[in-house]
C-alpha cells in the first residue's frame, strides 16, 4: 500500500478518536454538564447525524476544489471544533461542536475515501479501504483509552483538547504527502452520480451497514455504565476495556481486508451470523468480568472485520460515482452510529437496563441477516427468470 495511505490513516486516527471516545467519557460529561445519561449519550449520535449529513454535501462541495485542498479545510475545521469544544460549559454548545466536527470528518473520510482507492489497483479496494481504517481501529485500540484515561484523572475537557493536539501533526503530514492536484469537475456531474448510486446492490449493502453499525454503537456507546454498573469493574478498568475493544476492531479490519476483496460474500455471512451471537452472548453473560473482557475484543473484531467489508463492497457496487461513491458509504454506516445509540438511550431510559443496548445490537443484526438473505433470494430469482426471458425470445428451452 502507498505511504500516503498510511498518512491520511493517521488523520483518520484523530478524527476516531474523537467519535469513539465518548463511549469513556459520558458518564464524566452528563455530570459536569448536569445531564441524565441518555442524554449526554445523544452527543454520539449528534456526531453520527453530522456525518450522514455532511458526507454527501461535503463530498458535493469538494468537486470544486483540489482535494488536497479540501483534505486540509476539513482537517482544520475539525481541530477548531475541538477547541470550542474544550472550552464550553453549555451542553447544546457542545452538541453543535460534535455536529461541526462531524461535518469536516464526514467530508474528509469521503475525499480520503476515493483519493485511497484511486491509488490503488481496482481490485484491491478492500486492502485500501481496510489500511484507511485502519486509523479508526488504533484510535480505538490506544487514542479511546487514553481519552478514557485523561478523563479520569483530568477530566473529559484533556480529551478534546488531546484530540486537537493530534490533529495538527496530521494537518502537517497530509499537506506534506497528498498530491496538490486540480480540482476534477470531469465525469457524470453530480445527478449523474446519483443516479448511479440508485443501483439495488448499493442499496441493499448500504442498508446492510447501516443496520451493523448501528449495532457496534447501540453497544459500545454505553459500554462504560455496562462494565461498571453491570458487570462490576471499576472505572479504572474503562482504558483496558476500550484498549480491548480497538485491539479486536484492529484486527477484525486488518484480516478482513486480506480476504474482503476476494470471498466478500463467505466472510459477511459467518462474520455477521457470529456477531449475532456474540452480542446474545455478551447480554446474558454481562454481569461476569472474564467473559466480558473476552466478548469485548471478539465483538470489536466481527464488528469492524464485517463493516469495512460492507464499506469496500459500497465502494464496488459504486463505481459509476467516483466522487459520491466514498460519501453514501459514510452517510450510511452513520446512519446507524445515530439511530444505534438513540436506541440504546431510549431503551435505558424506559428502564430496561444497561444490558438492553446489547439485544438491541442482537436484534440489528439479524435483520441484517434476513435483509441480506431476503436481497439475495430475489436476485437469484430476477436472474432465472432474466435467462428464461431470453431463452422465450431465442426459442430455446432453459436448461434446468
Amino acid at each position: 500500500m502507498p505511504v500516503v495511505l498510511h498518512l491520511l490513516a493517521l488523520a483518520v486516527f484523530a478524527q476516531g478518536t474523537s467519535e469513539f471516545m465518548l463511549s469513556g467519557l459520558v458518564p464524566d460529561i452528563a455530570r459536569d454538564l448536569d445531564v441524565s445519561i441518555p442524554t449526554a449519550g445523544h452527543l454520539t449520535s449528534a456526531f453520527a447525524v453530522g456525518m450522514v449529513v455532511g458526507a454527501p454535501l461535503m463530498a458535493a462541495l469538494s468537486r470544486r476544489f483540489a482535494r488536497l485542498s479540501a483534505l486540509l479545510a476539513f482537517l482544520t475545521v475539525f481541530l477548531l471544533a475541538h477547541v470550542v469544544g474544550a472550552l464550553t460549559t453549555s451542553f447544546a454548545v457542545l452538541l453543535a461542536t460534535r455536529i461541526a466536527g462531524a461535518l469536516a470528518n464526514a467530508g474528509f473520510l469521503a475525499v480520503a475515501l476515493v483519493t485511497a482507492t484511486d491509488l490503488v489497483a481496482p481490485d484491491a479496494k478492500g486492502r485500501a479501504t481496510s489500511t484507511l481504517l485502519g486509523g479508526v481501529t488504533v484510535a480505538c485500540v490506544a487514542g479511546v483509552p487514553a481519552g478514557a484515561l485523561l478523563g479520569e484523572v483530568w477530566g473529559w475537557r484533556s480529551a478534546f483538547w488531546a484530540v486537537a493536539l493530534i490533529s495538527l501533526p496530521a494537518v502537517f503530514a497530509v499537506a506534506r504527502a497528498v498530491p496538490a492536484g486540480r480540482p476534477d469537475p470531469a465525469g457524470p456531474g453530480v445527478l449523474g452520480e446519483l443516479r448511479a448510486l440508485r443501483s439495488p446492490r448499493l442499496t441493499v449493502t448500504l442498508l446492510l451497514g447501516a443496520l451493523v453499525n448501528g449495532a457496534t454503537f447501540c453497544s459500545f456507546t454505553y459500554l462504560a455504565p455496562l462494565v461498571t454498573d453491570v458487570t462490576g469493574l471499576g472505572t479504572a478498568w474503562m482504558p483496558a476495556v476500550l484498549a480491548l475493544f480497538g485491539l479486536g476492531s484492529f484486527v477484525g479490519v486488518t484480516a478482513s481486508g486480506r480476504v474482503a476483496d476476494a470471498r466478500p460474500v463467505p466472510l459477511l455471512v459467518a462474520g455477521s451470523l457470529a456477531l449475532l451471537t456474540g452480542w446474545a452472548l455478551f447480554a446474558l453473560a454481562a454481569a461476569h468480568p472474564v467473559a466480558a473482557l473476552v466478548l469485548v475484543p471478539v465483538q470489536g473484531a466481527l464488528s469492524f472485520g464485517v463493516g469495512s467489508t460492507l464499506i469496500s463492497q459500497a465502494l464496488y457496487a459504486a463505481a459509476e460515482a467516483p466522487h459520491l461513491s466514498g460519501a453514501f458509504a459514510t452517510a450510511a454506516f452513520n446512519v446507524g452510529g445515530a439511530v444505534g445509540p438513540w436506541l440504546g438511550g431510549l431503551a435505558i431510559s424506559a428502564g430496561l437496563g444497561y444490558r438492553s443496548p446489547l439485544w438491541l445490537s442482537a436484534l440489528l443484526v439479524a435483520v441484517a441477516l434476513v435483509t441480506g438473505a431476503v436481497a439475495t433470494a430475489l436476485r437469484r430469482r430476477s436472474a432465472v427468470r432474466d435467462v428464461a426471458g431470453r431463452s422465450l425470445v431465442s426459442g430455446k428451452r432453459p436448461v434446468r
